[in-house]
């Protein structure tokens, strides 16, 4: 039976925790260290995704005026809040001879066995959904991310959203919305979830820390023995963590295309209307379903999450709509689609407008989203 070295950090500075993460994986490709699984929490802090730009993605002015660190993963995805209420989760493993990121969904799949198992004796059944995401019911409970180093290493990282204060997130990743009121908590909320929420009752996170644990025990069928790190790790780290993760060179990266929003509001037979979109370049990045008309949470959710991360050609949005619109027949009777269709390509027109004049509004995402590298 394969052994794993376990790792259990709690209260990490940010710049120390990404730092550690990467040496790992570093190790394992160099085969100097072993494969290892690190359950730590963060201080709290905001991280984004490897290709963010921070101006596009955080509250940079809540951050500095709460004193909230910030700084970026070598993993792609979205940008996070992590805190004593998100277990973060690290696997460090030697990657595949011919390993490149063509087959990172399949891996990350793999990879996130361990959550979903761990989860499963809490009886919430979890799903790896969409490029990088881990949902229960449609609604997101963890964030994924995998990097490949130079030596050849896997690092995958999750965010467990065991409890989220979510009027706190919205204030610290900047969102489609002008201002954040209890509408737009509620409607956050609903499409996110936690392991609070799910099984109806506050868990500690050391408790879901060892279901975590033995759910990877268990799914990769391992023996996993409690470890630390060795002092060359340490050397390591502490060397990465001044020269890169503390560097606002790397923090700061900047990216050439800027984000742009587009919203409308208009009234169709089911009821009004209220679209709001960030575009990134030619993709979608986020979608925000809102208005009076009557359906299901999990339909709206369903259309948001499809079209993350999406072209915004026109036949492109129309096919990921009506395989939607397939699944919830029943539920978006009152929503009809070609309405949603004719107000989510008004709002592109209108972000791409906002996007040549130079008026661009750098919101960022609400809900993590894919990226390059997922």
């Amino acid at each position: 039976m394969t052994t794993w070295r376990y790792i259990k950090n709690d209260n990490v500075a940010a710049s120390a925790g990404l730092a550690a993460d990467e040496v790992l994986a570093n190790c394992a490709g160099a085969d100097t260290s072993q494969h290892t699984l690190r359950l730590y929490t963060y201080q709290p802090c905001a991280l984004v995704g490897r290709f963010q730009s921070i101006e596009n993605e955080l509250n940079l002015s809540y951050c500095a005026n709460k004193k909230i660190p910030i700084n970026r993963r070598p993993t792609g995805g979205g940008a996070i809040i992590m805190g004593e209420d998100q277990l973060g989760v690290a696997l460090a493993i030697p990657g595949k001879a011919d390993e490149t990121y063509a087959h990172v969904r399949e891996r990350m799949a793999q990879f996130s066995q361990g959550i979903i198992s761990g989860l499963a004796t809490l009886g919430i059944h979890v799903e790896f959904r969409r490029k990088n995401d881990l949902e229960v019911n449609g609604k997101k409970i963890a964030g994924l991310g995998l990097h490949k180093t130079d030596s050849g290493g896997l690092l995958f990282h999750a965010s467990l959203l065991v409890d989220l204060d979510v009027p706190y997130m919205l204030n610290v990743l900047k969102t489609p919305f002008e201002k954040i009121t209890d509408k737009e908590i509620s409607s956050v909320s609903e499409r996110t979830t936690t392991v609070c929420r799910e099984i109806n009752t506050r868990i500690k996170i050391g408790e879901v820390r060892k279901i975590i644990l033995n759910g990877y025990r268990e799914s990769f069928q391992l023996n996993i023995r409690k470890g630390d790190f060795t002092k060359p790790e340490l050397n390591e780290i502490h060397q990465l963590e001044k020269d890169k993760y503390m560097d606002n060179d790397w923090i700061f990266q900047t990216t050439d295309v800027p984000d742009a929003m587009g919203k409308v509001i208009v009234k169709t037979l089911g009821g009004l209307l209220d679209i709001r979109l960030v575009l990134a370049g030619k993709m979608i990045k986020s979608a925000y379903i809102h208005g009076d008309f009557f359906t299901s949470e999990h339909a709206i959710a369903d259309l948001e999450q499809s079209l993350r991360w999406h072209s915004s050609n026109e036949n492109s949005v129309s096919e990921s709509l009506s395989k939607v619109y397939e699944r919830w027949s029943d539920d978006l009777t009152n929503l009809p689609m070609d309405s949603l269709l004719n107000a989510i390509v008004v709002a592109i027109q209108k972000a791409e407008r906002t996007a040549r004049k130079g008026l661009a509004d750098p919101y960022g995402c609400f809900v993590t989203p894919g990226g390059t590298h997922a």
